[in-house]
Parts: structure tokens; C-alpha cells; sequence
């Protein structure tokens, strides 16, 4: 049996979420989808809008068969580690035979050519970036104005309109870490459709952004019933039974408290120890916290942003506060060391035999619960589970441990 793997947030999953699970099998004559996805934390350092066992819960009805977490450690970071860490668990499985991922043009060639070329890190491409970085800008912006110069020097300049374009950087990074691995899994790339990565306007009848979906349900007239046109029906009864029982929709104001209590309680030596606390912004922090009219999270980042400090770039350095993450578990050193483990949130009957596989083929521990491992990422993972248990709406120790005593979901 042949098995695709796909990387997602689901936040929430939506038609388009489920087409691409439908091509995704289609294009790669596979039998299987197994699912990386992110857990409460996510790309863009935004908390999930519903826990990971109700996301993984929508992922298996719309059609994948093993769901596994990303662990935060790779979650929460910009596309080169988030693209490591998800092609590392994917290729530690030993089962997954292909990726899948959606980008702007659905064209593949361009993107390896830029793999072939970035993938190893030249030394006249690492020095063009080292440059960039020096001149302040942003680590995403840093790496696509020293990729396309360096591609301009090689005469190459009309495959730079790839590194402009959100999906196709990510599917980069995924080539990139693909390459770096020397892993056997094969790319292919499917075209988003009718609706752009983190548009916030809906276009089109039946798909929207997750972007978009959140907006509407978060907006002062939202309501969950606005999303039924543009989710499965199983994901608009799994979003309804969280917000009844408290714990969906989050989002970031749900923990300005316990994140303000680590702001007020750490000087600026202490704050400098956070990942993605650098080139001073210890002290950003501080001089803001004593201007702030309110507490809010909104209102912090917004004192906070400047060019250098992207709104993205704030948002990771605010989880990294108010989850406790320091440097040295989050270098690049220890990053690079890859994936520890596999962590299972949820599988169906088919899945249940890629696990089997999985217990000789991967190449690391399989865990279905956090009490099973002595990762210090496994670890993160259970503690971002305690936090992010803060944000509902009746807060209890039973919510806040489920890493240690809930099995994964299964159908």
C-alpha cells in the first residue's frame, strides 16, 4: 500500500483542506494519508482555535488515517524549521512513500530547481543572507532578497517570483528539507484554488481561507452558522461541540493574562534567555509594558511592531514568553539534530495497520502519550497542552494533563 503524507493546521479544516486531502490521494495513486499537523501552537505563533484532539477528530473524517503532532518546538517557527521538523517526522515514519502541497502555480520544476540550488547552503548564498540580516531585515525577507540575487547572479532571475509567493516558499523549504534528509518520500504539488494563503475576504460560494472562517466567527456578528457553507459538515459539529463545552474559539486574548503575568514578573536579562528574543527587543518589551493603555495582546503588539519586528516575528516571541521556551532548546544546533520522536493523536482501522508497519519501519520512539517519553520535546508538548488548557472557559487539571492520560482519538 502506498502512503501520502500532507502538513496541516486545520485551523479549521475547510473545503479546501478537503479537496486538497482528495487530490493529494488522486495525483499520488496512493492508498493512505498521513496527516502532520501542528498542536495548539502554530505557524504564525498563533494559539489553534480549537484543542489538537478536535482538529485531529476533523482530520480523520475528512479522510486521513493517521494523524500525528508536530511537536511546538518545530510548530511555532519560521518556514526552514517548520518545513524540517514536518519532513523529518513524515520521513521517520518509514511508511510514507510521498508529499503533497499546495501552491500557487502547481508547478514542481521551478521549486526543485531552487531546492538544488539552496538546499546545501552555498557560501556565496549564506554570506548574501548573512548581509541581509545585518541590515535588519526580517529572517523571511533576509532569505528571499539574498535568493533572488543569488539566482540574478546565476542568470536565473525568472525563477524568483517563486520565493514571493507564500505557498511556494513553504513548498521550498519542503524540497529543501527534503534534500537535506536524503529522504526517499516524492513531492508533488497541487494548485490552491479560488481562495489565496491567509486572504481575509470570501470570493467564492463554497471555499474560503482558514484565515477568513476565523474572522467571520470572531466578528462581532460572527456565528458558527456563517461557516457552514464552506466547511465539511463534520467540522462545523466537532467546532459546535467545543464552543459548547467552552473550549473553542481561541485565540490570542484568551491568555493576555498568564502571558502578562511572565512580562511583568521577568527583567530584561531574564526576558533576553527567551527564544526569538533577539537584537534587544528585551527592551522593547519593557519600555512598552509601562506606555500600554490596556492589557491586551493586540495592544501590545502593536506597540511592539516596527519594520525589523514583523507582527509574526512578535507573535512567536510572545508564546515563547508565555510558554517558558529558551534558547538553548531552540537553537539551531538542536533543532538540526531533527525529529525524536512520533507522536500519534489519532488514527481510523487503516491507520491502525500503518502503525503496525510503523512499529519496525520508523526510525524513532512511537508514543501515544506523553508519559511514555523522556524528550525534552515531548515535554514542551505536554506543558503547551497545560497552558493552552488555561484559555477555556471552565479550566481543570483533567484538561490541563491530557497528554499524560488521554488515548489518541480513533474511529
Amino acid at each position: 500500500m502506498s502512503t501520502v503524507g500532507v502538513i496541516v493546521e486545520y485551523n479549521p479544516l475547510h473545503n479546501g483542506h478537503l479537496y486538497h486531502l482528495q487530490q493529494s490521494k488522486k495525483i499520488t495513486g496512493s492508498d493512505n494519508v498521513v496527516a502532520v499537523m501542528s498542536g495548539h501552537f502554530l505557524q504564525r505563533g498563533e494559539p489553534a482555535m480549537a484543542d489538537k484532539w478536535a482538529r485531529a477528530e476533523m482530520a480523520l473524517r475528512a479522510g486521513c488515517d493517521l494523524v500525528l503532532e508536530l511537536p511546538v518546538a518545530y510548530s511555532s517557527q519560521p518556514a526552514q524549521w517548520f518545513a524540517y521538523g514536518s519532513v523529518g517526522l513524515l520521513d521517520a515514519t518509514g511508511v510514507v512513500d510521498s508529499l503533497c502541497f499546495g501552491s500557487e502555480s502547481g508547478e514542481l520544476d521551478s521549486l526543485q530547481l531552487l531546492a538544488s540550488l539552496l538546499a546545501d547552503e552555498p557560501a556565496e548564498f549564506v554570506s548574501l543572507l548573512n548581509g541581509r540580516l545585518k541590515e535588519g531585515l526580517p529572517y523571511p525577507s533576509a532569505f528571499t532578497a539574498a535568493a533572488s540575487e543569488y539566482l540574478e547572479r546565476r542568470g536565473l532571475a525568472e525563477h524568483a517570483y517563486s520565493l514571493t509567493q507564500p505557498n511556494h516558499t513553504l513548498g521550498l523549504h519542503y524540497l529543501m528539507a527534503l534534500r537535506k534528509l536524503n529522504s526517499p518520500i516524492t513531492p508533488y504539488t497541487l494548485r490552491r484554488e479560488k481562495s489565496e494563503y491567509g486572504q481575509s475576504d470570501i470570493t467564492d460560494i463554497r471555499i474560503a481561507s482558514a484565515t477568513a472562517l476565523r474572522k467571520l466567527l470572531l466578528g462581532e456578528t460572527g456565528s458558527l452558522e456563517q461557516l457552514a457553507d464552506y466547511v465539511p459538515d463534520s467540522t462545523l459539529a466537532i467546532l459546535r461541540r467545543e464552543m459548547e463545552a467552552g473550549r473553542a474559539p481561541i485565540h490570542w486574548e484568551c491568555f493576555s493574562r498568564p502571558l502578562f503575568h511572565e512580562l511583568y514578573r521577568q527583567n530584561e536579562a531574564e526576558l533576553s534567555a527567551f527564544a526569538e528574543v533577539t537584537e534587544g527587543l528585551e527592551h522593547r518589551i519593557r519600555n512598552a509594558l509601562a506606555e500600554l493603555p490596556d492589557i491586551s495582546v493586540a495592544t501590545l503588539l502593536q506597540a511592539l511592531k516596527t519594520k525589523r519586528y514583523t507582527h509574526t516575528k512578535l507573535q512567536r516571541t510572545l508564546l515563547r514568553i508565555l510558554l517558558g521556551h529558551r534558547k538553548e532548546l531552540l537553537s539551531a544546533g538542536k533543532l538540526a539534530t531533527g525529529i525524536e520522536y512520533i507522536r500519534v493523536l489519532g488514527f481510523n482501522d487503516r491507520g491502525q495497520r500503518l502503525l503496525h508497519d510503523m512499529r519496525v519501519k520508523a526510525k524513532v520512539p512511537v508514543f501515544a502519550s506523553a508519559s511514555k517519553g523522556d524528550s525534552p520535546y515531548l515535554a514542551m508538548d505536554a506543558r503547551a497542552t497545560a497552558v493552552y488548557s488555561l484559555a477555556f472557559r471552565n479550566p481543570a487539571p483533567s484538561a490541563a494533563m491530557r497528554d499524560y492520560t488521554s488515548p489518541p482519538i480513533r474511529l
